[in-house]
């Protein structure tokens, strides 16, 4: 007997229905508003379209048919920031973005959109390292209390303050319920930003890229990852998975109009919720 959408472990329901959803039914929550009819590729345009103010969702408005989903971005601000922003702001969905010390005085373009990026109310700013570790990632974790540093670095120059944070390279969880390394030799490294008050964060489902630095696939496979998260109970937390890309696979048409029609996909299926990474459950709660 197919059991109902609301309980984990016994979730019958599949994003296979998009078919039966009507095309009308779209999420209706603090991070969404109605899709207009601009076609994706017109994100590439210079207009920045302006996003709304989001209001703070209380747990008790999420009811237990629905699943929430944290967007996340990596390593901006780089190449394709502006282009996510034009995403977020059409679909008006709230995200999170890892952001990089080096790469925000890389140029004057990558602060101005440091800028962009801490303006606009759909987005959250989090830490994910000063140098990102330079691209050596087994070097860095070698050294603890560096990572720290390097962090402490990140932390004092953007103004981060809420210290959550996402390792480079290593999808890595500290919370207060949750302990995961993905490799071990990054354990104590991890061990010590958690004493140092860090909340790291990993994710449970990465949209990865292709040779060309493009999102790799299409919208439709990543749709049925979510399902299957949801479906096999992988996710960290029950009903929340934290979804990952990066800034700098939004450069081509292609990318952008994926990645749009992935969000306006899960929006009209109206099971879906979008939250920022600061609303994750026990997120906030004391580490040490």
């Amino acid at each position: 007997m197919r059991k109902i959408f609301a309980e984990k472990s016994i979730n019958k329901t599949f994003l296979g229905m998009f078919a039966l959803v009507s095309a009308t039914s779209i999420l209706f929550n603090g991070c969404n508003r109605k899709n207009d009819k601009k076609e994706s590729e017109k994100l590439i345009r210079k207009e920045h379209p302006v996003a709304k103010t989001v209001p703070k969702i209380d747990d008790e408005e999420v009811t237990s048919d629905k699943r929430v989903i944290y967007l996340t971005f990596d390593d901006g601000p780089n190449q394709g920031t502006e282009n996510l922003l034009k995403i977020l702001n059409k679909r008006n969905v709230c995200a999170t973005a890892f952001v990089v010390g080096k790469h925000v005085y890389g140029s004057k373009k990558q602060k101005d959109n440091l800028e962009l990026l801490r303006k606009n109310p759909l987005i959250e700013l989090a830490n994910h390292s000063f140098t990102h570790a330079n691209n050596k990632y087994t070097d860095f974790y070698k050294n603890p209390d560096a990572v720290v540093h390097d962090f402490d670095t990140a932390k004092d120059s953007l103004k981060l303050y809420d210290k959550i944070a996402r390792t480079p390279g290593r999808n890595i969880w500290r919370l207060k319920n949750i302990n995961v390394t993905d490799l071990k030799s990054s354990t104590e490294a991890a061990d010590k930003l958690k004493l140092a008050g860090y909340k790291v964060v990993g994710w449970d489902l990465e949209w990865k890229h292709s040779n060309k630095m493009s999102l790799k696939g299409n919208h439709q496979a990543m749709l049925k990852k979510v399902d299957s998260i949801f479906f096999n109970d992988l996710e960290k937390t029950s009903r929340h998975l934290v979804f990952l890309t990066h800034d700098q696979y939004l450069t081509d048409a292609d990318s952008i109009n994926e990645l749009d029609l992935f969000i306006e996909k899960l929006q009209k299926t109206n099971r879906f919720v979008f939250r920022k990474i600061s609303d994750y459950p026990k997120i906030n709660e004391i580490l040490n």
